[in-house]
């Protein structure tokens, strides 16, 4: 972060802006993808297997419902990955086009810091393919599509609150996490990714979830959506961190074979028996690609903001609290 941080905008002008770069944003992203809003669930049936289940180890929170006897536990959402292709599914959505919505979630288990919280906020979004479609070159192209719609975010939040210094790249750099492995081995994957930024300053890392030739994975993915092969994540450099920043982690998503492989590598196969698996596996759920965006995330990004917790309201340790205080750290 910036010695001397202070936030350019106040705290209720935070708020309006929050509020502008929300509307603003998703009527780019839906406009460039072809996408159409739809309401999405908080909570779901475990038993369905469309919860996200993240690396593996999170906990989801769970809570009974005595009207529905006969459910043992519903579980907030962790992510909507599953449940927007069996949406699409069920919406009869053509090739090309497709669904987004907002997503809230709570993740017990997340290690809090100024880019994490307990509560998380997404734009989920996701879109039917075709086997031609199914390419790197596909996968591409929506990203550079992604990034247009953050950047001309950019300039409408800018005009409408000049003090902003942001500046993003519109010039996306495309590498593999075995390109960043191979080239610093000995750094860890988010020191691989700073090196990167600073001279790609807005890149898309491919190819998360698998191990890589030294046997560790970058990054953690559940083995049931994304592709691992056809995956990523698009980060900017944060110029108030000084650092690579994720915003979005997206991908093309698994097809039977990609599904049946990654399961049996990650030790799950018996995943395969739930209804969602077998939708894919059966052929009865379309191809598709999607992925979250953060809006939290985005607004702090374009906000030039230092902590997650001064563009939305969780709770934090009583520490954190007071060193946000001491450095000018607005927390809402």
């Amino acid at each position: 972060m910036k010695k001397e941080y202070k936030s350019v905008l106040s705290l209720y002008d935070t708020q309006k802006a929050i509020g502008f770069i929300k509307q603003t944003f998703q009527q780019n992203l839906s406009g460039r993808l072809s996408l159409s809003r739809v309401t999405a669930p908080l909570f779901v049936d475990p038993a369905t297997g469309l919860n996200d289940d993240l690396n593996g180890v999170e906990r989801p929170v769970s809570f009974d419902i005595p009207a529905i006897p006969t459910l043992p536990a519903a579980q907030v959402v962790h992510s909507l990955a599953k449940w927007k292709r069996m949406a699409l599914g069920r919406y009869g959505f053509a090739a090309g086009a497709g669904l987004y919505t907002d997503m809230n979630a709570i993740r017990r288990d997340e290690e809090l810091d100024a880019l994490h919280s307990v509560y998380v906020d997404q734009w989920d979004w996701e879109k039917v393919i075709t086997r031609e479609t199914r390419t790197i070159e596909y996968l591409q192209e929506t990203v550079r599509q992604i990034v247009a719609a953050v950047c001309d975010t950019l300039d409408a939040v800018k005009k409408e609150y000049p003090a902003l210094t942001m500046e993003l790249s519109r010039e996306v750099s495309f590498v593999t996490t075995q390109e960043l492995e191979d080239r610093w081995p000995d750094l860890s994957p988010k020191e691989r990714e700073d090196a990167w930024l600073k001279d790609h300053p807005t890149t898309f890392v491919m190819q998360i979830g698998g191990p890589l030739k030294s046997g560790k994975k970058h990054d953690g993915r559940a083995p049931d959506y994304d592709d691992w092969k056809m995956n990523g994540d698009i980060l900017f450099w944060n110029s108030t961190l000084g650092h690579a920043f994720e915003v979005s982690s997206m991908g093309i998503r698994v097809d039977a074979e990609s599904m049946r492989s990654q399961c049996e590598a990650a030790g799950c196969p018996e995943r395969l028996e739930r209804p969602f698996h077998k939708g894919v596996l059966d052929g009865s759920l379309p191809l598709t690609m999607g992925g979250g965006i953060g809006q939290s995330r985005l607004c702090m990004l374009l906000l030039g903001k230092a902590h997650i917790g001064e563009v939305q309201v969780s709770l934090w340790p009583d520490d954190m609290v007071r060193a946000c205080a001491e450095e000018g750290i607005q927390l809402l």
